[in-house]
């Protein structure tokens, strides 16, 4: 059996990634992007979200989207919920995992999901339940995601206490996880300390904990390393940095995959992702997504000798 990798990477590129576009991304094309990123060795891929098509145009095609990606036995594959409506959908489709969110920004909660942060716990608590209902074998992962951990567009600042006020309905609960979110990038290494380590001491270290990070303001891999420092071993990333919310102004792309798998492998931590491999993600992408959207310094300067040599 292989060992299991030093640090875990979500790629959400086919969600997060895509759900900002304002062009509609063929579903052939968003099945071949999520192939590559399993060829690839990723073992989690956030395939897409159960949202009213006339609320996001871009999940139109999710059920056929995650159907296809489900047939990858080797990755984790899960769906965001905005309400339990949407994680009914979610698991009749068989996702592994539901990732189910919470913003600690009561303004940017009810732009998200026009609830109150409340109304949101409630809906959690009976996602929960519902999960608990099936068959043992049967129950995916429970994912509590806490949008604006760092800051938001809509609100500004976002108290610590907030954020771990959600943090502790999630474990109330029992998710299965606790996400972090930095929506909108405004997140320092500073920050990323201390949310991290108020939320641990809030839920317990038996928590798994993991960051959702954007680099709108060219912080994201210095989050990334604060975040291990930390003791955090799990991350969000997308391929060529796609990303942004809809109901988040001024959000740009998450922290760029590639990027992040060349750093944690120069540090001696292993990711099992095969950068040659997802590097070949950009082709797919660049054949139906804007040049402006693609970013990525590897992308640029090409794989360094280095890692190829260590390899």
């Amino acid at each position: 059996m292989a060992r299991a990798p030093d640090v875990h990477i979500c790629e959400v590129a086919p969600r997060d990634g895509l759900q900002n576009l304002d062009i509609f991304v063929p579903t052939e094309a968003k099945c071949a992007l999520i192939d590559t990123i399993a060829a690839a060795g990723v073992r989690e891929i956030d395939a897409g979200s159960f949202v009213p098509p006339k609320v996001v145009p871009q999940f139109a095609d999710v059920d056929a989207v995650m159907a296809h990606a489900l047939t990858h036995k080797s990755a984790t594959i899960g769906a965001l919920v905005p309400n339990p409506k949407g994680a009914e959908r979610a698991i009749a489709a068989g996702v592994n995992a539901v990732y189910f969110v919470i913003s600690a920004s009561e303004t940017h909660n009810r732009a998200n999901v026009r609830r109150s942060v409340d109304e949101q716990v409630e809906g959690f608590r009976a996602v929960r339940a519902a999960i608990d209902a099936r068959p043992v074998g049967q129950r995916p992962q429970l994912m509590g995601a806490i949008s604006t951990s760092f800051g938001c567009s809509l609100e500004g600042e976002v108290s610590e206490a907030a954020v771990c006020r959600v943090a502790r309905a999630f474990a109330e609960a029992r998710a299965d996880e606790i996400g972090l979110a930095d929506t909108v990038g405004y997140a320092t290494p500073k920050s990323i300390r201390q949310i991290v380590a108020a939320v641990q001491r809030e839920v317990g270290s038996q928590m798994t904990l993991r960051l959702h990070l954007h680099d709108t303001l060219g912080a994201g891999l210095a989050n990334a390393v604060a975040g291990l420092e930390a003791g955090i071993r799990r991350f969000d990333a997308a391929v060529s940095g796609l990303g942004g919310c809809p109901f988040a102004p001024g959000a740009r792309g998450n922290i760029v995959t590639e990027d992040l798998v060349f750093m944690l492998e120069r540090m001696g931590l292993s990711t099992g992702i095969d950068l040659d491999r997802l590097m070949q993600t950009r082709e797919i992408l660049a054949r139906h997504i804007p040049a402006k959207h693609l970013t990525g310094h590897l992308h640029e300067a090409g794989v360094p000798k280095v890692l190829r040599s260590a390899a």
